[in-house]
């Protein structure tokens, strides 16, 4: 049975190193050594949540991403990544945490096991969308590849062609496109597909169920456990 369920990072150590183990060992399968959700720093932050799929049985590692909220300590990946090419960055990343706080989905990849299932894209998509209402923010940043664009979009999140070219940036490499979307509120899923809102709202309700999930190689079962632990304790 395949699982996904959510953690601060520093509750699960063990969870976060096969994280990263997966995360970077997918990275290096396409020639990518510098970017900047790889870093490590986070599995210290409270303020960072973990979203891992699993085998529910023998905790094998899927695939993941990770929701960073920015503080004063860790800036999002986001800013590091284009400020360089346009500082606008920013200045938008600022305006929304001084609104209530933001937050970036990042990090996200799934192993060639589950290839074609659409967890690295569908699913984890959808996780952060349904998490961004639990947290203490007022909108999501995500820097997509180009398969993941059209599901940023289904989850209801906008490309933000104000910055870079018309929100397109070369990164992480010369040759690969980077998109800069946000899910501008959280609650306002008015550009969600249908089918995506409705399956968000059911899980920001019931976060524990079982879906029959269809991706591009079939049908499969997931179980979503999507309620954070020790959320709300002091950090």
């Amino acid at each position: 049975m395949i699982h996904i369920r959510t953690f601060r990072a520093p509750d699960d150590p063990e969870a976060c190193s096969k994280f990263i183990v997966g995360h970077k060992r997918l990275l290096e399968l396409y020639g990518i050594t510098q970017i900047t959700s790889n870093k490590q720093d986070w599995v210290e932050d409270p303020k960072t949540m973990v979203i891992l799929v699993e085998d529910k049985e023998t905790k094998f590692v899927y695939g993941g991403a990770r929701i960073q909220i920015k503080t004063d300590q860790y800036e999002l990946p986001i800013a590091t990544a284009i400020g360089k090419y346009d500082p606008k960055i920013y200045d938008m990343i600022n305006a929304d945490e001084e609104r209530g706080g933001t937050c970036e989905l990042c990090g996200l990849w799934n192993s060639r096991e589950v290839a074609g299932m659409g967890i690295g894209s569908h699913v984890l998509a959808r996780v952060g969308s349904v998490l961004a209402a639990k947290l203490p923010i007022v909108s999501l940043f995500v820097l997509c590849a180009p398969v993941t664009v059209r599901m940023g979009k289904r989850v209801g999140c906008v490309i933000e062609t104000s910055l870079g070219n018309n929100g397109l940036f070369y990164y992480p490499k010369d040759d690969l496109v980077a998109t800069a979307m946000r899910l501008r509120n959280p609650f306002d899923l008015s550009n969600a597909d249908d089918s995506e809102r409705e399956k968000i709202l059911s899980l920001r309700d019931n976060p524990h169920q079982l879906f029959e999930e269809r991706g591009p190689k079939g049908m499969y079962q997931l179980e979503y456990n999507l309620d954070i632990p020790n959320l709300h304790d002091p950090v």
